[in-house]
């Protein structure tokens, strides 16, 4: 959520958030924090990567039977298969370590990848 409020408060009604959960509870959330439009389940997951400009999330998204299996392995193949660009925060619930990445808080992280990597991303979009 803190990610879908940093990205309206930066770039307002220029971009069109499109807000996709493993479930319909997720997708609302994310709605009601200011995200244009919302769907939930893997087929909209699936469908919707396919037509977007970048992709934001946590890095855990695109690893089959994460977040307590929500994510589905179709679910990740789709991500990873999209042609858009990826942005991922590195947060998962797995017992992952990625070695190199040194531990920052979320609101560090979300700043960095809003006003450094996104600007980026869209420049080049």
């Amino acid at each position: 959520m803190a990610l879908i409020r940093s990205l309206k408060e930066t770039y307002g009604e220029s971009i069109e958030m499109i807000a996709l959960g493993t479930n319909a509870i997720a997708a609302s959330m994310m709605l009601k924090v200011g995200a244009n439009r919302a769907a939930s389940g893997e087929n909209a997951i699936v469908q919707t990567v396919k037509h977007v400009d970048v992709i934001i999330g946590a890095i855990s998204i695109s690893w089959a039977n994460a977040a307590l299996g929500e994510v589905t392995p179709r679910m990740a193949e789709a991500i990873m298969s999209s042609p858009a660009p990826k942005l991922f925060i590195p947060l998962s619930q797995e017992p992952v370590a990625i070695i190199g990445v040194t531990a920052q808080p979320l609101p560090h992280l979300v700043k960095q990848l809003v006003n450094e990597k996104l600007k980026e991303v869209l420049h080049d979009v």
